[in-house]
């Protein structure tokens, strides 16, 4: 039997404080700007509350493998050090987010 499961662990190291980062992956329309080559497509469904819990989005993605994805996802969780999502349509699954500083 052949498995569709996939873990994706990353690390990134970027100069800038926890808030910050937060703040910026916590604006999904903001990815396409910060990110054009990647989140071809954005749309929020709903907002969700003041912290982001419950905000639904609609993305258009692409990786460096030649095919895009579509998919959607909603914010389950929000902690002052990351956010939690259930992602369904190309990706279906959940995602953690946890943000960490260490140094600048």
């Amino acid at each position: 039997m052949v498995s569709n499961d996939y873990h994706f662990i990353t690390t990134w190291h970027v100069k800038s404080t926890v808030e910050e980062v937060s703040e910026i992956i916590g604006d999904p329309p903001g990815l396409a700007r910060w990110w054009p080559s990647v989140y071809l497509e954005v749309k929020v469904l709903k907002e969700g509350d003041e912290q982001g819990l419950g905000k639904e989005v609609s993305l258009y993605t692409k990786g460096w493998l030649p095919y895009t994805l579509r998919w959607d996802f909603r914010v389950t969780e929000v902690q002052p050090v990351g956010f939690t999502l259930v992602a369904w349509g190309d990706f279906d699954g959940r995602g953690i987010w946890t943000f960490e500083q260490d140094g600048e």
